[in-house]
């Protein structure tokens, strides 16, 4: 059976601990929190790790180009002591052009060999108690020698990996302990790319797929008037869809034209012939919209997909209150039922 998460926006801190919050309060299995070049995922989490009791608290994702391994790693164990062992260390790289532009990195050739590389970097630094670091990698160099005795971590920090294209995919089932889906997958998409790329890598290492947690994020939105409520989703689609680099999820799942019309009109700056150009079918397959009842039922074509399926607000071009507001309705109106919440 899926487990539900929340995704927790806010335009400040204090709406984000607040969202996590309530999710925590209503049952949900996982918090999630992400960063950009306005929000730290790390730092959010800590915030969260002091108003929650009970949900994973996820990143989804934070940057593994912009923090040495040594500073992921040991920022990870900290968390995980603050939040009483509830983290989920979630990483992923962004775009070749996040990754130039954004973090200085001037290799973004192979983002899938460096995550590969970067995730069994930081497992040994949490195993350093079994003796020294010394590596010398395509990426990454380390020479860490404990100055005294390491006591070994009181467990092991779950990682899950960022992934859209095949390769990425495979690297969760390579090296992770979950893959972190992107807002525009699909069911078809999952099925007929995800789930076999996740086997292919897991087959390179001798691992059961089954082991590998696959969670995504779910464009969701609630309003008395579901057609607002499918315009809100249609705008968030329409950003993620004008980035080349997602278009292989939308050929796949059969929306490359809805796609190319959409880049145009990013090109141009268009921005209401971008929201115009997703259809009303892209909004059935990539989101979930309209009233409690209609997100309610449409969230269940997920089940059985999604290992772990998280709730994501649309934010584009929406006031934070409404995002906030939409929020409150997705952890009121789908709360996992008989989960536990605190009177």
């Amino acid at each position: 059976m899926s487990t539900y998460g929340v995704s927790v926006l806010g335009a400040d801190l204090k709406s984000v601990v607040a969202t996590a919050e309530a999710a925590d309060r209503a049952g949900f299995d996982a918090a999630w929190t992400s960063e950009f070049y306005t929000r730290s995922g790390s730092i959010s989490m800590a915030a969260m790790a002091g108003r929650t009791q009970r949900c994973r608290l996820g990143s989804s994702i934070m940057y593994g180009v912009g923090r040495s391994p040594l500073v992921l790693a040991t920022e990870a164990l900290d968390l995980d002591e603050l939040s009483g062992g509830r983290v989920v260390l979630g990483l992923g790289n962004g775009t070749r052009r996040m990754m130039s532009d954004w973090h200085g990195v001037a290799d973004t050739a192979a983002p899938a060999l460096r995550m590969e590389e970067l995730v069994g970097l930081v497992r040994r630094i949490w195993n350093l108690h079994e003796g020294p670091v010394r590596h010398e990698g395509r990426f990454y160099r380390l020479n860490l020698v404990p100055t005294g005795e390491v006591e070994p971590p009181k467990r092991a920090v779950p990682i899950v990996t960022a992934g859209v294209r095949p390769r990425m995919c495979e690297v969760a089932g390579r090296v992770a302990d979950g893959l972190a889906g992107h807002p525009l997958f699909t069911t078809a998409y999952v099925e007929q790319v995800v789930r076999p790329a996740i086997a292919k890598g897991a087959a390179h290492t001798g691992r059961d797929p089954r082991d590998v947690e696959l969670i995504s994020m779910v464009i969701c939105a609630i309003h008395d008037d579901p057609e607002v409520a499918r315009r809100e989703a249609a705008q968030q689609i329409a950003f993620y869809s004008s980035v080349k680099s997602y278009e292989p999820v939308l050929e796949v799942s059969g929306f490359g034209a809805q796609g190319q019309a959409i880049r145009e009109a990013f090109g141009r700056r268009d921005l209401p012939a971008m929201f115009a150009a997703v259809t009303d079918d892209m909004v059935d397959a990539m989101a979930v919209a309209g009233t409690a009842d209609q997100v309610r039922a449409g969230l269940k074509r997920y089940e059985g997909v999604l290992d772990h399926i998280m709730l994501y607000s649309p934010s584009i071009g929406l006031p934070p209150e409404r995002v906030t507001e939409n929020l409150d309705s997705l952890i009121r109106e789908c709360a996992p039922p008989g989960a536990g919440r605190e009177s």
